[in-house]
């Protein structure tokens, strides 16, 4: 089984970006690849899941909408870097989190790394 590192730092409305790296992470997790998601940057806030779809809004359905399936995908936990873990999404957020140091021994973990 391939394991696979993907790396997010789209924001939540930076919606083709972060919907399209999202799928394309779901759909690795649902053809046999062993998937963690590493969320940083920006893309703590995919975990802010209290945005309401509006579809006069919105063209896509939102990135933390995706991210509440998750657990349907065996992608959890979220990864977080140890650096982020007072930030403000991550101390409210209802996701089951593992707090990481992200440096050459910890990818070394992995045979293959997305970075989006």
């Amino acid at each position: 089984m391939k394991t696979v590192l993907v790396i997010l730092t789209q924001a939540n409305l930076m919606q083709a970006q972060s919907n399209e790296s999202l799928s394309a992470t779901m759909v690795l997790a649902t053809f046999g690849c062993q998937v963690k998601v590493l969320l940083k940057d920006a893309a703590l806030s995919l975990l802010k899941n209290d945005l309401v779809f509006d579809a006069k809004n919105h063209p896509f359905k939102l990135g933390s909408n995706m991210v509440d399936s998750f657990e349907f995908y065996d992608l959890s936990p979220i990864y977080i870097e140890q650096k982020q873990q007072h930030h403000p999404f991550v101390c409210q957020t209802q996701h089951e989190i593992e707090f990481i140091e992200l440096n050459p021994e910890f990818i070394a973990n992995f045979e293959h790394v997305l970075y989006w």
